[in-house]
């Protein structure tokens, strides 16, 4: 196999370090070196939220825009992609930054249960969050959490509410979401390359589920995230030093499959951003 695989980095979380792992970032000093090391390490996306001085999450358009100026000094090229998930804020909030024309937001398309509540997606703050990234132009990467997800995906891009072909990821492991089995993961891939022949896909796995979608990702030809966001441990036993080391297990993955790693460039021509942006 000779397609090369884009690793996407998901730099830091919610949970506040103490809670955590003290090499989570925090700061949007710490999130830049940290995003630069795993971008060294083979990473070509950094998928970023923000938080407050208190580590809570944070929809500050100005500490995104600091985050972006940063990445884009530091990780040249690198694809930067805002969360536009609960953890950026209630509402329209979660959306505040997409005027900064990130490369790419991540867009979740319809609700699903937590560990200890419902992450909700209403259809109208779906719509809303899909047409401020037509207008800014940037590239929805949807994040499904159920295969419902991926259907509304194919709607919303037959409707033009998506404008080019949908990037999908899979996200599984989620207590009380869908969780990583083999079987769903299988049906996942057939359905997106029935729906979007030949579009790429990427999956995602919670916790100790991280380094198993790695592996599923990587073997099967997709795309895979990793990162201190979803999981902060390098096995039961050991926290991740950093972003970095858990970027260089999926580089590590790539060449037990004969899979090249996408730099930047790459990373850039396969999803059809050609644009390397350096202003918002």
């Amino acid at each position: 196999m000779t397609n090369p695989c884009i690793i996407c980095v998901a730099i830091t979380g919610s949970l506040p370090r103490k809670a955590n792992n003290p090499a989570v970032p925090v700061t949007v000093t710490e999130q830049i070196e940290s995003t630069q090391q795993a971008f060294e390490a083979g990473a070509s996306i950094c998928h970023a939220h923000v938080r407050n001085d208190d580590e809570s999450p944070s929809s500050d358009p100005d500490k995104f825009a600091a985050l972006q100026e940063g990445l884009q000094k530091h990780c040249p090229g690198m694809i930067i992609q805002f969360s536009t998930g609960g953890r950026s804020g209630a509402g329209k909030a979660r959306g505040g930054m997409l005027s900064l024309r990130p490369d790419m937001a991540s867009l979740s398309v319809g609700s699903n249960n937590f560990p200890t509540r419902v992450y909700e997606n209403p259809p109208d703050l779906v719509d809303w969050l899909a047409a401020e990234m037509l207008t800014h132009g940037i590239k929805p990467e949807v994040e499904a959490f159920d295969l419902s997800h991926i259907l509304k995906a194919a709607d919303m891009y037959a409707k033009g509410q998506i404008a080019d072909m949908p990037y999908v990821q899979f996200v599984m492991g989620v207590k009380n979401a869908m969780p990583a089995d083999r079987h769903v993961f299988d049906f996942y891939v057939q359905t997106v390359n029935r729906l979007f022949p030949g579009a790429p896909w990427c999956a995602a796995g919670i916790g100790a589920d991280q380094i198993t979608l790695n592996q599923l990702a990587v073997a099967a030809g997709g795309h895979a995230r990793t990162g201190l966001e979803d999981n902060v441990r390098l096995d039961r036993d050991r926290l991740a030093p950093s972003n970095a080391a858990l970027v260089q297990r999926v580089v590590d993955l790539c060449a037990q499959h004969d899979r090249p790693v996408a730099d930047a460039a790459t990373a850039r021509r396969i999803l059809g951003l050609t644009e390397h942006r350096t202003t918002a």
